[in-house]
């Protein structure tokens, strides 16, 4: 809990200190996102996606390796079920590319 805290807390004070207003230049079309909150979102989508996947793969890599010294032939089982928790930092990268494409 206490990771989750700090991680929200920098969060927030890198909030205030980027300043993710957008500024006023004459020759510049309006509409669309600044930079810096293009960066900033696709920061925090796949830091998070990539967070939540690590600690997902903690817990099912500690049960998997359970699993397979118990019984060696559900080993295959155990792998889709840790490239099913490593989808979701993939999802978080092509999240970030999608934001950053815009």
């Amino acid at each position: 809990m206490r990771p989750l805290v700090l991680a929200l807390s920098l969060t927030a004070v890198a909030f205030l200190v980027a300043g993710v207003t957008d500024i006023a230049y004459a020759q510049e079309s309006s509409g669309g996102m600044s930079d810096g909150s293009k960066l900033l979102g696709a920061g925090i989508a796949f830091g998070v996606a990539a967070g939540g996947a690590g600690i997902g793969l903690g817990y099912v890599g500690s049960a998997g390796l359970a699993v397979i010294s118990e019984n060696p032939a559900l080993q295959s089982k155990v792998f889709i079920f840790i490239g099913m928790v490593e989808s979701i930092a993939i999802y978080g990268i092509v999240m970030m590319f999608i934001i950053l494409g815009q």
